[in-house]
C-alpha cells in the first residue's frame, strides 16, 4: 500500500526521489564531470564557479559535483566552460565529405555548423548534379543524395565531428525548377518551387537562404522570394540573406529584406553584415539603426558577421550578373568572344548601382587576392594579388580577370579588402549580431593545402574571444559567449542547444580566456587557433588537451518545423 502511494506521488510530482537511503548516500556517477571551471552558460549572465556533469549526450546537471564519480574528470581550473559555439555561416558542405573532423572549426570550439547561403546541397536533379560535378575543384565526390535532408544524413553516416544543419538555398530551388537562365517563373513553376520548399521544410530545413548578388540568385525578384518564404514560415522557418547589395545599394537591399520579412511573415537575418567599399562605410550607422527600427516595430530581424575587414568570394563577382545567364558554360563562352569581352570590360569600369561590382569596391587590384584555382597550371598564382598577376602577364587587371576565369573554368576563390575596422567594432557592439565564418572547415594538411582559404576558416571565433574580448575589450566575455551560442541557437530554434543547462545537449567547450587567439593570416592562413583545451559534442570528447581525438559524434540537426 505504501509503495503504491509513493508511486502515485511520483507520477504527480516526478521530481520526488524514490532512492533508497543507501542510494542517497552513494556519490552520483556520470560519464563526464568538468570541475573547477568558470561557467558561461550562454545566457549572457554573470559566470559561475560551478561544475558541469554530463551523462550520455545530455548535460545532467550544473552545480557542485565535487563528490561525484565519473569515467572522465576534466579539471577546468582557471578556464572558461561554455556551450559549443555555432557557426551561422559555414561553407563546409564539401570539406566535411573530404574530412569529417572539422579541424579548423572544432579547435575553435565550434560544435555546430549552419549551411545554406543561397545554394544548398539539395534538392538535386540531373542539371544541378552536372553543375556540382563540373564545379568541383580539389575535393572530388559522388553525389549520393537527392534531397537536402538526405545530404545531411549522408554526412552523419560518414562520420563528422560537428553537428550540421542547413537552410534551403533559394538559388538551388530556382535552379531545380527554372534552371540557370535570367527569367521569371511561370505560375506553374512558382507552384513547383513552393512544393519544393514545402517538402524540404517538412524534412528539416531551417528556412530559406539567399545570396542575391550572385547569378542566378540575382535574377529572382522580391515577390518570388516572398512566395517561398510564406511557405517556409508555415514550418517556423527563417529567412537569411546575403543581401542584394552590401555597397552602393546597401540601404535599399535592407529595405528588401525587411519587406520579405514583413510580407512573408518570417523572421529574417542578414548574412555577414557589412558596408562594402570605402565610399559606403559611412552607411553603417544608418544600416544598424534601420534594423533596430524594424525590431522596435516588432519584426524579428537579426544579423551575423565575421571579424575581418576582407570578404571572400569568387573572382566572377567582378563581372556583371548578365554574363552568367545560362550558367558557367555560358560565361566561359562569352569570355572567349572578343565583342563580349569588350562589352564586359566597359561595364566593369562603371560604378553602377545596378549590380555589386567588387572590382571597384575593393578600390585597387592590389586589394584583390587570388586564393583558389581549379587548374593545376594556375595554382602557382595562389596568394598573389590581381595587380601582381596582371603585371606578370603584361595585361590590364580587367583583361586579366576575364582571362583567368576563362582559363580556369571556375569562379576562382578570391579575397577582397572592402571593410573598415571601425565598422567591424560597431557591429560587434550590437547584441543581436551572432557570428559566422563564411568558410569551410579544413586542416593544414593534404588536399587543403592546394588552395589558400580566408583566415576566417581557422580564426573567426577565436578572434572574437582573443582580439575583441581580451585585447580590445569591445565586448565582455559573457556577452561574446552568448552571441556564439545561446543567441544563434535561439534564433534558429535549435532543440536543446546553445546553453549550459540541465537537459541540454552536451555540446561543451573549455577554453583559456587568457590565451585563446587566432593565428591564421592572409599570407599564411593554414594555422590553427590556440587556447581551446577540451570540446565535447553530444557528450563525446572531440578535443582533448588541445588535440583532436578522432571522434566523430556529430549529428544532423533539424529545423523546428520538421514533421
Amino acid at each position: 500500500m505504501f509503495r503504491s502511494f509513493c508511486l502515485g506521488l511520483f507520477v504527480l510530482f516526478p521530481s520526488i526521489s524514490l532512492l533508497s537511503e543507501q542510494d542517497r548516500q552513494s556519490p552520483a556517477q556520470f560519464d563526464v564531470v568538468i570541475i573547477h571551471g568558470t561557467v558561461y552558460d550562454g545566457s549572457g549572465g554573470e559566470p559561475r564557479h560551478v561544475d558541469v556533469a554530463i551523462d550520455g549526450d545530455r548535460i545532467a546537471g550544473v552545480g557542485d559535483f565535487s563528490k561525484a564519480t565519473a569515467k572522465n574528470v576534466v579539471d577546468a581550473n582557471g578556464l572558461a566552460v561554455a556551450p559549443g559555439f555555432i557557426n551561422m555561416l559555414s561553407w563546409s558542405n564539401e570539406s566535411l565529405i573530404q574530412d569529417g573532423r572539422s579541424q579548423s572549426e572544432i579547435r575553435q570550439g565550434v560544435t555546430t555548423e549552419i549551411m545554406g547561403e543561397g545554394e544548398s546541397m539539395g534538392p538535386v536533379n540531373d542539371a544541378i548534379r552536372a553543375h556540382m560535378l563540373r564545379q568541383q575543384k580539389d575535393i572530388h565526390y559522388q553525389i549520393k543524395w537527392n534531397t537536402l535532408a538526405e545530404y545531411l544524413r549522408y554526412l552523419e553516416a560518414r562520420g563528422i565531428s560537428c553537428n550540421v544543419a542547413s537552410f534551403l538555398g533559394a538559388t538551388t530551388v530556382r535552379e531545380y525548377v527554372i534552371g540557370f537562365e535570367d527569367k521569371a517563373p511561370t505560375p506553374q513553376q512558382l507552384d513547383k518551387m513552393r512544393d519544393v520548399v514545402r517538402k524540404e521544410m517538412e524534412t528539416g530545413a531551417l528556412g530559406i537562404g539567399t545570396s542575391l548578388i550572385y547569378p542566378p540568385a540575382f535574377y529572382a525578384k522580391t515577390d518570388e522570394l516572398i512566395e517561398l518564404c510564406k511557405v517556409a514560415a508555415k514550418y517556423q522557418g527563417k529567412y537569411i540573406s546575403h543581401m542584394r547589395s552590401e555597397g552602393n545599394q546597401l540601404l535599399e537591399a535592407l529595405d528588401e529584406l525587411i519587406r520579405i520579412s514583413r510580407e512573408g511573415g518570417i523572421p529574417a537575418e542578414v548574412y555577414h553584415i557589412k558596408a562594402a567599399g570605402q565610399k559606403n562605410w559611412p552607411k553603417i550607422d544608418q544600416l544598424l539603426s534601420h534594423i533596430e527600427a524594424a525590431q522596435n516595430e516588432g519584426l524579428k530581424i537579426r544579423a551575423n558577421m565575421y571579424t575581418y575587414t576582407a570578404a571572400g568570394t569568387g573572382l566572377d563577382a567582378c563581372l556583371p550578373p548578365w554574363t552568367e545567364d545560362g550558367g558557367y558554360p555560358a560565361l566561359f563562352k562569352r569570355l572567349r568572344d572578343p565583342a563580349m569581352r569588350e562589352k564586359i570590360s566597359l561595364q566593369v569600369k562603371i560604378d553602377s548601382d545596378e549590380w555589386e561590382n567588387l572590382y571597384l569596391a575593393a578600390g585597387s587590384p592590389d586589394k584583390i587576392l587570388l586564393e583558389g584555382f581549379k587548374s593545376e597550371k594556375l595554382k602557382p598564382l595562389t596568394g598573389k594579388s590581381l595587380a601582381e598577376v596582371a603585371k606578370m602577364r603584361g595585361k590590364d587587371p580587367i583583361t586579366t580577370i576575364m582571362d583567368l576565369i576563362a582559363e580556369d573554368e571556375s569562379r576562382i576563390d578570391t579575397i577582397y579588402f572592402l571593410m573598415s575596422e571601425e565598422n567591424v567594432k560597431k557591429e560587434l557592439q550590437k547584441s543581436w549580431i551572432s557570428f559566422g565564418s563564411d568558410e569551410a572547415s579544413q586542416a593544414p594538411e593534404g588536399i587543403f593545402l592546394k588552395s589558400n582559404p580566408h583566415p576566417r576558416a581557422y580564426g573567426n571565433f577565436a578572434r572574437v574571444l582573443g582580439k575583441y574580448v581580451r585585447e580590445e575589450k569591445v565586448i565582455s566575455l559573457a556577452e561574446a559567449v552568448r552571441r556564439l551560442s545561446g543567441l544563434p541557437a535561439t534564433n534558429l530554434g535549435l532543440d536543446r542547444r546553445g546553453f549550459i543547462k540541465e537537459g541540454m545537449s552536451a555540446d561543451v567547450v573549455v577554453f583559456d580566456p587568457a590565451t585563446i587567439a587566432d593565428r591564421a593570416t592572409f599570407e599564411k592562413p593554414h594555422q590553427y587557433a590556440v587556447g581551446v583545451r577540451q570540446v565535447f559534442v553530444n557528450g563525446v570528447q572531440v578535443i582533448k588537451d588541445g588535440e583532436h581525438t578522432g571522434a566523430k559524434p556529430g549529428r544532423a540537426l533539424w529545423g523546428p518545423g520538421k514533421l
